[in-house]
């Protein structure tokens, strides 16, 4: 890898810092998270990268002439690259089935039916038990996010509780699955670069965040005491669940989430019609708002996926790489090191996926060079990369909740118990040198 210089590695990463600001800086001094629309913030920070991207001084004082066409392509990629454009088609399908069930009732009467199973004081652990054993069975967040969080709202709305906090529950047990299920997209790719077998990664990774989701199942336990279910439950229309029902046991059964999301919309056209509930016009017409519903979701993660593009063209990631692995003393420094450097990949890709692929390789030279078992290794990677993919506000897993939710990104944020607890679990495992077998 070229040395990447700090003056050209920070002004590589100036765009993000550009965000930050703007958007997390302006918002903390104003008090309030909704005074700056996260939009504005990429669209500036776009203008930004754009501007200054292939701008870096040279020897002899000549500047690179990279033309303001180039520029806009690279952004350009960035924003349609194939793991984006996969997401723009997932909120959109997301969007229309979303809608297109509570127009037809299907969320109020999963609402009602959760409410008649679970007592109130369960109404916390029971979402977020659901979403961890939905996440491991189909090794997606967002799958599990989209399946779970119009209820987790509905039953919100219904309770009195907290849309955020209820949200961030289903959010965080989506990312139990992220991290453990041997079909996700991170279990995959860190056990095929550190060259260890799925199960022996699960073990070591369960030895790490099973406490910590126990541990965050008695907190739900605890602050859900406070929780009063309505008196009177309505009567559940059963018929008006199925969609998600079918929704749940498909994605269970490993379907492809736009196949699955796919079969639900056509039941909610179905039933939806031949309850009355409305015509085929009508059907038509709650797509058509589902999916414009998603509009500033499909812009910000278009804009994000450009920004981010830029940065990694301009040498960001490398910078970050270069920076991490340049002081490691031992074994310890090297599984830290691991962690953190698949953390900031993933800050700056927004996508663990990605981050885990771009870190991979590295971490298994560091791994080799100082003795760091590959099954702890591959670990360490998958579980730095979903703690911060977990806290993200432009994630896909946070944007898509809050979609759904209709709330501001940001606001779930300070509710992500069981992401921050698996960030924490997984660095005093490094600390201390646990699970001993394998340390």
């Amino acid at each position: 890898m070229e040395r990447i210089s700090n003056k050209k590695g920070l002004w590589a990463l100036s765009p993000l810092m550009v965000f930050i600001v703007l958007y997390l800086v302006t918002s903390l001094v104003a008090g309030d998270f909704y005074k700056v629309p996260i939009t504005v913030g990429f669209l500036v920070a776009s203008i930004y990268a754009i501007a200054v991207s292939g701008g870096f001084a040279l020897p002899f004082g000549r500047r690179s002439a990279l033309p303001l066409s180039k520029r806009i392509a690279t952004y350009s990629r960035g924003a349609g690259a194939e793991n984006m454009m996969l997401m723009l088609w997932i909120f959109v399908m997301a969007g229309a089935f979303a809608f297109a069930a509570k127009t037809m009732g299907s969320i109020d009467a999963t609402v009602n039916l959760t409410l008649s199973v679970l007592p109130g004081n369960m109404l916390l652990p029971g979402l977020f038990i659901a979403a961890c054993f939905i996440s491991l069975s189909i090794g997606t967040s967002v799958g599990t996010i989209v399946a779970l969080v119009p209820i987790a709202a509905g039953v919100a709305q219904t309770t009195g509780t907290s849309i955020a906090m209820m949200t961030a529950v289903v959010v965080g047990g989506s990312f139990f699955g992220d991290n453990l299920s041997f079909i996700s997209d991170t279990t995959v790719v860190a056990t095929q670069t550190q060259g260890c077998k799925m199960s022996d990664k699960f073990r070591v990774n369960a030895f790490i965040v099973v406490p910590a989701a126990l541990a965050i199942m008695l907190v739900y336990i605890f602050i859900g005491q406070d929780i009063s279910t309505p008196a009177d439950v309505p009567t559940v229309s059963i018929l008006k669940v199925l969609p998600y029902i079918v929704v749940l046991l498909c994605a269970i059964m490993g379907m492809n989430v736009m196949a699955v999301l796919a079969i639900g919309l056509t039941l909610t056209g179905i039933i939806g019609i031949a309850q009355g509930t409305y015509d085929l016009y009508g059907w038509f017409g709650a797509m058509g708002e589902g999916i414009l519903s998603m509009g500033e979701l499909i812009i910000i993660t278009m804009m994000a996926g450009g920004l981010l593009e830029i940065i990694r063209e301009n040498g960001g990631i490398d910078y970050i790489i270069q920076k991490m692995t340049a002081h490691i003393h031992g074994k310890r420094g090297a599984e830290l090191a691991i962690g953190v450097l698949v953390a900031l990949v993933d800050l700056c890709t927004a996508n663990n996926t990605v981050a885990i692929i771009t870190v991979g390789p590295i971490a298994k030279q560091i791994g080799d060079r100082y003795g760091v078992d590959n099954r702890k290794c591959a670990s360490i990677l998958d579980t730095f990369s979903c703690f911060m993919q977990g806290i993200i506000p432009y994630g896909a897993q946070l944007l898509m909740a809050a979609g759904l939710a209709e709330i501001n990104p940001v606001s779930i944020v300070p509710f992500l118990y069981y992401p921050f607890a698996i960030g924490l679990a997984a660095l005093l495992a490094i600390l201390f040198r646990y699970p001993r077998r394998y340390s």
